[in-house]
């Protein structure tokens, strides 16, 4: 594995933690996840390869990096992926909205987009 990878398991952010709490061990719909996953050049926060949906987490950081992530989920995209983004704030404080959004993107493989 790599030690990238491997650091950003071990020391994930607030919202990260609290959203894996509910995501881990198929508690969603028996829908598994991984977390830090890599895909081509990017490691994805969160990544449920048997839908083929992304969820990322961001950050105030992602407000000055909007066209990096736009390049980031054209990417995935092309490569199969749905990609779900959600501010960090969010999933703290509105996890039960987060996590519907995310399960209705589950069972509907036309939605895409920004929780906001």
């Amino acid at each position: 594995m790599d030690p990238f990878v491997r650091d950003l398991r071990r020391n994930p952010t607030d919202a990260e933690r609290h959203l894996w709490y509910r995501l881990r061990l198929h508690q969603l719909g028996g829908f598994k996840f991984r977390r830090q996953r890599p895909i081509g050049p990017y490691i994805c926060d969160f990544v449920c390869l048997g839908a083929s949906l992304v969820v990322e987490l961001d950050g105030s950081q992602h407000v000055t990096q909007a066209a990096y992530d736009r390049k980031r989920d054209a990417f995935l995209r092309e490569h199969g992926y749905r990609v779900l983004r959600f501010w960090n704030h969010d999933v703290l404080t509105r996890t039960d909205a987060v996590m519907d959004t995310i399960f209705e993107t589950l069972h509907r493989p036309e939605m895409d987009g920004r929780f906001d």
